[in-house]
């Protein structure tokens, strides 16, 4: 999966994806982020790539000409996603759609944001991490590589581990626990350790339940309420 991401700060976002997880899918050839730098594609020797906005206001903008000469240098995979608040929500749905495809491209806004018509014309969709502010979308483009790039077939190790863990099925992930077994009076639950492979099954989807209902009673709703198997669930392992 190719990815580009456009920033007058790249090295930010290019020794990020260098790292961990995504910087073994890098070398591995899974994963090929590239960084473009709007500032290699200014005109002027102060390589200004913002202006005040016309009518007046706080803050400065980011003009058109150096993000339209980028997108078009780089050729970028599509679509290109401006980082704003106007954008849908990522959420981990998202992730898996964008995962499921051969790539696309993110757009970093700074200031007060870019010029309208880089949203309107030289953009295909917004894409927002959430309702608040930031200094930048460099921040915002590593949540998007992050919750993305680890989702490609092939970056994880474990096939199962995207597929096993929170809002994947609509529920927070069930607890986890390691070795040892006993921990300052403190025992792993001894199903965990039973080797009933089934009841242990069933056990996590009962601690998933009880951990959303606690903590995500919205997450819950969204999934239409507690079914008669989760009731179920619930009452097997005594969980009010």
């Amino acid at each position: 999966m190719r990815i580009d991401v456009f920033s007058i700060f790249p090295q930010m976002v290019a020794e990020f994806a260098a790292q961990s997880l995504l910087g073994r899918a890098g070398q591995s050839g899974l994963l090929d982020v590239r960084v473009h730098d709007l500032r290699e594609h200014t005109t002027d020797v102060h390589r200004t790539v913002d202006d005040s906005p016309f009518g007046g206001g706080a803050g400065m903008v980011l003009r058109p000409e150096p993000i339209f000469a980028s997108v078009e240098a780089a050729d970028p995979p599509r679509p290109l996603f401006l980082l704003g608040p106007g954008g849908r929500r990522l959420d981990q749905r998202l992730a898996q759609e964008l995962a499921a495809g051969d790539g696309f491209s993110l757009l970093c806004g700074r200031y007060e944001g870019v010029d309208d018509r880089v949203r309107t014309e030289l953009c295909d969709d917004e894409l927002s991490i959430g309702d608040y502010v930031l200094g930048g979308g460099e921040v915002a483009a590593m949540v998007v590589l992050e919750a993305v790039g680890r989702l490609v077939p092939g970056v994880m190790g474990n096939a199962a581990s995207g597929a096993d863990e929170s809002f994947s099925d609509g529920l927070l992930e069930y607890p986890q626990y390691t070795r040892p077994a006993q921990f300052r009076g403190m025992e792993v639950p001894e199903v965990l350790r039973s080797g009933d492979h089934a009841r242990i099954e069933r056990w996590r989807r009962a601690r998933a339940l009880q951990r959303t209902i606690a903590a995500r009673p919205d997450l819950i709703e969204a999934r239409g309420g507690l079914s008669s198997v989760d009731r179920a669930l619930l009452e097997e392992f005594d969980i009010p």
